[in-house]
């Protein structure tokens, strides 16, 4: 019997959480999940706090596929925060950018695999097959690291960091990156410019630096979007 015959025969997924901002794409993955694995139970979500939303709805599928470049976060952020709130369940990064340092990133952090989003039918049936037997899907080419390097783990520090702030603190960061004086954010977040103050202060001592521009630098450090520069 071919690997395709056992792949269809043994793997059954039952549930899913696909979280991807193209809505498009989420349906096009679901399809294939269901086509594929008989998933019936598919959720998806476009952001990390909708993806949050779902699983505090104590919904807990069997496996989550997350796209890293999320509106709300940065970097590997909504990874850890995914991570964090369903540390059981095997998170799987499926995502258009395919570096080597993206990819070790999210191997070092705990990720079940990383799946190229223009992989084939067959190969993204054969890569799912490998992390429900327990094993870490990468790329055909990417040599697994033997241990983080340093630069690894300070990425993942930094992201860590800003996993931990809270929603409104998150977009807050996500205004800054994007320049906007405090005046500016208070009006988009219709808050009072004195609790955006306050927010930014919180922010700053929670990542460790001293001023917006440390931030902004931090953040970029471990975008998604930075890596494509």
């Amino acid at each position: 019997m071919s690997r395709t015959d056992l792949s269809v025969h043994s793997l059954s997924i039952k549930s899913a959480l696909v979280i991807d901002d193209h809505p498009l794409y989420c349906d096009a993955l679901a399809t294939t999940m269901e086509s594929i694995f008989n998933t019936r139970r598919i959720r998806t979500a476009t952001s990390l706090g909708e993806a949050l939303q779902q699983l505090r709805l104590r919904f807990s599928p069997d496996l989550i596929m997350l796209d890293l470049n999320l509106p709300d976060a940065s970097g590997l952020s909504g990874f850890l925060k995914i991570k964090e709130k369903t540390p059981d369940i095997p998170v799987i990064v499926i995502s258009a950018i395919t570096t080597e340092g993206v990819i070790q990133s999210v191997i070092a952090a705990g990720a079940a695999g990383f799946i190229p989003k223009d992989i084939g039918r067959q190969s993204f049936q054969d890569a799912m097959q490998d992390i429900w037997n327990g094993k870490t899907y990468v790329p055909p080419g990417y040599t697994m690291p033997s241990r983080a390097t340093a630069t690894d783990r300070s990425a993942e520090t930094i992201s860590r960091k800003i996993a931990h702030l809270s929603q409104q603190q998150t977009r807050i960061l996500g205004l800054i990156c994007e320049g906007m004086p405090n005046k500016l954010i208070a009006y988009e977040m219709q808050l009072a410019e004195a609790t955006v103050k306050a927010h930014i202060t919180a922010l700053l001592r929670r990542l460790g630096v001293h001023n917006r521009t440390q931030a902004a630098m931090l953040v970029r450090e471990v975008s998604i979007r930075h890596s494509l520069q």
